[in-house]
Parts: C-alpha cells; structure tokens; sequence
C-alpha cells in the first residue's frame, strides 16, 4: 500500500475527480466541476487545492452562493442524475446561502454536494470572524443548520475523517432512492492540514446505478389490483425521466389503453400531443386530467411523491373505490396512499407488468372518455391562448374582487400594455424552438405550464416545483444550459421572483453559457394575490406598490421597474415588449444573438390561467370580521370532509 501526503483539501479533489457513474454499461464522469465562492473559509483550504491541481474538474466562479447551487441542481435535474457540479462557499453567512439551495435539491431529490467551510476545529482562535457562538453547545456552528435540509451531513475534523465522509457522500448522492443535497463542513484549519492518505482512497471508482427489478410477488399483487378496474390513470412521476423510463410507459400505457397524467417533475417525459397523454394533474392540472381523475378507480403511481399538489390536497381522486397501485424506487414512497407496491425500477417495473398484463389480455374500460377530455383539452388551451383585452367588458381569467378597471388603467398609464399572461404563454408555445428547453420554478407560471404548455420535445420541461423555489430561474437555467450547450434555454420568471435572485445572469455572460430570460411583469406576487382573494382577503401587501402617506400602507401607486435596464447594465441582449408583435420580433433576434437576452414582457395582473376543478388545502382563519373569509372557512371544512385523511 502505497501513501499520498496531502491536505485534506487536495485529498477531496483528487478523490472527487476520480468519481464515475455506470448506467446500463454507460460511464459517465459524475463530478464534472465546482462552482465557488472564495472567501476566508475556503480560499487558503479548498481554493489552494483547486488553483494547484484541479485534475479535470472545471472550477465555476459563483456571483450568489444560494445562486450558484441553484445552477448546480439545474445541471444535475437536466442530466437526468447523471452528473454533478459541486458547491464550495466559505464560513458563516456564505455557508448560509446555500441551505435555501440544499433544500431545494432533497425535496426535488436532486444531488447536490455541498463543501461549505466551517469554524476551527481546534477552537484555538474562537470566536472566529463569522463565526456564531452557543454558550450551551460549542460544537455548533452554522453549519448545524444543513443537518435538516440535507439527505447525509458529516462534519471533517480530522483529515483522516474525509475518507469514510467521501465514500459515504457518494453513497448517498449516487442513490436514486437516497438522493439529495449532501454536505460536507469543512473547518478551514482542517482544509489545510496534512496527512498521509492511502493511494487506494484515489483510485477511479464506477458506482453502479443498479436497475432494481420487481418481485414475483410484488407483480403478482399488482396484476391482480389491475385486473379488477375499468379506469386505471397513470400518473408519471419525475421518476419515469430519471429512469428514462418514458419509453416502458409510452408501451405500457399504449397496449392496454390507459391514459397518462403528469407531475410537474414529469412533464416533457413523453411529448403532450400523445394521444393518452392528458396533461398535468392535481391542484395545477389540466381540464383533461382532473376530468378523469374523478372517475378513475385505479391510480397508478408512477416514480411520484404525490406532493399536495398532484392530489390535491388528496381531494381529486373521488371514485368511491378508487385504489393505488405505486411503483417507485422508494419503499417510502410506495407505501403512501395504502398503496400496492411494487419497490422497483420504473423501467423494469413497467416492462415486467407490461408483458403479464398483455397476456393476460387487459384493456381499460375508458373508451371515447380519453379523446373527449382531450378535445376539451385542446379547445381550452387554444382558448386560454387567445385571450386578449379588450376596451368594454374583459373579464380576466381570474374573475375575483380585485377593482381590475382602476389597476389595468394605472397599469396601462405607467407600462402602455395591455398583454395577457396567456396570450404571451401562447406566442411563446408557438414560437420558442422545438427542442429548446424552457426552465420555471415559482409564482403563477408553474401552474399556467403545467395546465396549457404543450411540450414537443424530450427533457425540454424543466420546472422545479418540489420546493417552488422563488429564484431558481436565472441560476437552474445557467445549470441546465452547461449541461445541453447546444440547446436554447429560456427562463421563464415573473417579476417577484427574478428580483428575489437573479445573480448567475452575470455568470451565464461570464461562461459565454446563452441563455434567455423572459420576464413577466404584472407589478405584483400575483400568484399568491390570487390565493388572498380566492379565500377572501381583499389585496394586501402582494402588489408592489409605493407606501401612502395618508394611511401609511402599501396601498399607493404601482411602483414601476425597467428590468430591461437592469439586464442591460449586466451586458444582456434586452428587449421591452408591450404587444405581441413585439415579442415575436425579441424572440427572433434572441435567437441570433450569443450572449444572454432578457425580454421584459409586461402583462396584465389576473391573466394567467385559472384552475379546473381542484382544491388546495392551505391555512386559513376560522373566524374573522368578514363574511367571504367565513365562507370560504365553511368551504374548506366541506372539503376536509371530502378528501382522504392520508
């Protein structure tokens, strides 16, 4: 046994550049770089390590530490998995920044590795600049905070330590079960200590991603639910992409004529002009789905986490005998729902049922229902496209109380648009490049994505909405640009959430990494303005508007924002639009250019898409001094009724 005398920091990049991913006899290198933000915490550590000999690693520089891992979990979400780029910040409030971004990547189980420097380990020169002292625990630092948000977490005291925190990191990280964010602290005299390491620590290690099969038994459970329902749905889950199981499922649910629903995780799986396919399901469904969910007596769930807003809020799936039958990877999420289970691999599994099924001759008992609620679906959409204003008599496709005649004429006076939401949504379906990729994660447009967008391509639907992460946009589409170069990526973001982080803007320039953000402006957090109102509040603090000075509320005039000239000053492609004419024009010349874009897109507050036929159960008040909030306590108590317990 040979031995390797390093700091522990040039100990972890040479073990993380010798890392490899094997899928189905494919290898792939898994960590292809690090973004970093160097401050006192790392830069003598873990930066001198990098600067001495990187290996193959591409070191990213970050503007954002929450940004910049933002980027990471985009890379890793597009490629499928497959491949990393890891995170290094310094001590404290940097470390900090990133716990929004681990968070991110365990609830959407994306992995992400995070190298955060940390306080002395030797405690010699405490309290150390940045550090946070608990006089009953001193053994705490920022850090501590990741435990919660992280699938693994180790602490690197010892340099000898790095060995078992590596090999257990890439466990994790490398697990479509146990994926997630994994962090690694690393206190910053311990980044540069030196030991002698064995040299089997570097050798090149192949983690396989084994395809786990299903069981006998767990087969035999899942023919024998099957056999009894007329109405089977399938809900494709982010597990089918992660799988590249979209082809099993095509198969399956072509042979045996059972339509196919979709997650916001699993959308752009299979194409949306499949004839089974029926659109997003849940609180932000489509017409087609959550028309059929209704009547189906079977769920098949398909690599889902059935998140509050797939079910919504365990409401949609209103058969009186409805059962679910879950495939998923995840013994955790199998068993959700009094669920058969089949612990497997969504390709195997799907293969395996496939062929018993076909044998055993199944068909569903859907007939015409399938391509009528698509029709409608159709129909909808092309109507939901076509909305535009008018003078006399426009009702918004969110008819609430809001006084929408006084806010569309201050509107129009500051911006001289009257665009709507869903026409822009419209112009772009038609217009973007069929393989682009268009990236979204919070506000009103996940929910107009996964009603209404038609995908036409594979992995060109990138929606985070595991944590809907306000301000993954810009950062995740910076990922996912350096992971398919030659694809076009579009950042479809609203106003409230590119002002809450858009820092990687300046990276993507910095990369010479393309990418196009279009930016939706209707002055307000609309999304969550709708959800106020819907439960009978008037308008309260989710407009952006200017402080009055008669009451001293947020109740005065819109306050107008040029993000155009913002972009600009990044050294971005910009282009203001106020009508659709315009936007086709910025989107030709977007297309064009070689550096970023920005299209500042000013739309009409209330234009987005409004729901079909779901229910979402959120915290409200019991009692108040109004009677619309009373009314819609009694109604959530109705539905409470309704829906499943668990």
């Amino acid at each position: 046994m040979g031995k390797i005398r390093l700091t522990t920091a040039q100990a972890l990049v040479r073990f993380l550049d010798n890392q490899y991913l094997s899928v189905d006899g494919v290898e792939t290198k898994f960590v292809k770089g690090i973004f970093a933000i160097f401050g006192h915490g790392n830069v003598l550590g873990l930066g001198q390590a990098l600067e001495q000999d990187s290996g193959d690693l591409v070191v990213h520089q970050g503007r954002n530490e929450q940004g910049m891992a933002h980027a990471a979990i985009g890379y890793a979400k597009q490629k499928l998995r497959r491949e990393i780029i890891a995170c290094t910040s310094s001590v404290g409030p940097g470390a900090a920044n990133m716990i929004t971004a681990a968070g991110t990547a365990s609830a959407n189980r994306i992995p992400l590795l995070l190298l955060p420097g940390d306080v002395f380990a030797t405690r010699q020169p405490d309290p150390v600049l940045q550090q946070i002292e608990q006089s009953h625990d001193l053994s705490i630092s920022t850090n501590d905070a990741f435990r919660a948000v992280s699938k693994y977490w180790d602490r690197v005291n010892r340099p000898e330590q790095l060995m078992t925190a590596c090999i257990n990191a890439m466990r994790v990280l490398t697990d479509p079960e146990e994926t997630g964010a994994v962090t690694l602290s690393l206190p910053q005299d311990v980044q540069g200590e030196a030991w002698d390491y064995p040299d089997y620590f570097f050798q090149k290690r192949v983690h396989l991603l084994d395809r786990r099969l299903p069981t006998e038994a767990q087969l035999a459970a899942a023919l024998k639910l099957i056999a009894g329902k007329r109405k089977p749905l399938i809900v494709c889950g982010g597990g089918v992409k992660y799988s590249e199981a979209g082809e099993a499922l095509r198969k399956f649910a072509e042979h045996h004529q059972i339509p196919f629903a979709e997650t916001q995780a699993g959308k752009g799986t299979i194409v949306s002009d499949h004839p089974l396919n029926v659109g997003g399901v849940g609180e932000t469904g489509c017409l087609a789905a959550n028309l059929l969910a209704k009547e189906a007596d079977l769920v098949i769930g398909v690599g889902t986490r059935y998140t509050d807003f797939t079910t919504a809020s365990k409401w949609i799936f209103h058969h009186p005998d409805v059962s679910y039958l879950n495939i998923n990877v995840s013994n955790f999420d199998a068993y959700k729902l009094d669920a058969v289970q089949v612990v497997a691999d969504a390709r195997e599994a799907l293969t395996a049922l496939d062929q018993r099924l076909t044998e055993q001759g199944f068909t569903s008992g859907w007939g015409e229902k399938v391509s009528q609620a698509q029709s409608k679906l159709l129909k909808e959409t092309q109507r939901v496209y076509q909305a535009v204003y008018s003078n006399e008599g426009f009702v918004p496709e969110i008819d609430d109380h809001l006084d929408r005649e006084a806010v569309y004429a201050e509107f129009n006076r500051l911006t001289d648009s009257f665009l709507t939401q869903s026409s822009v949504l419209g112009t772009l379906n038609e217009h973007l490049p069929k393989d682009s990729v268009i990236v979204a994660a919070a506000g009103s447009l996940p929910g107009d994505l996964q009603r209404v967008w038609r995908t036409k391509d594979y992995n060109s639907y990138h929606v985070e909405y595991g944590y809907s992460c306000m301000g993954y946009e810009v950062g995740a589409s910076l990922g996912v640009k350096l992971a398919e170069p030659h694809r076009e990526v579009y950042t479809l973001v609203g106003d409230g959430s590119f002002m809450m982080l858009h820092s990687e803007l300046v990276t993507s320039i910095q990369e010479g990494a393309k990418i196009n953000v279009v930016l939706f402006d209707n002055m307000t957090n609309g999304c969550i303005n709708n959800l106020q109102m819907e439960h009978g509040m008037d308008s309260f603090t989710t407009e952006f508007r200017f402080r009055n000075a008669e009451g001293g509320k947020l109740n005065g005039g819109l306050v107008p924002v040029d993000f155009a000239a913002i972009a600009g000053g990044y050294g971005c492609k910009t282009y203001r639009v106020t009508t659709l004419e315009q936007l086709k024009h910025a989107l030709e010349d977007a297309r064009r250019q070689s550096v970023s874009t920005l299209i500042d897109i000013k739309v009409l507050p209330k234009t987005m898409v409004h729901k079909y036929f779901s229910w979402w159960r959120v915290g409200g008040a019991q009692v108040s001094d109004s009677e619309r909030v009373d009314a819609v306590a009694r109604m959530l108590n109705e539905h409470i009724e309704q829906a499943r317990k668990y």
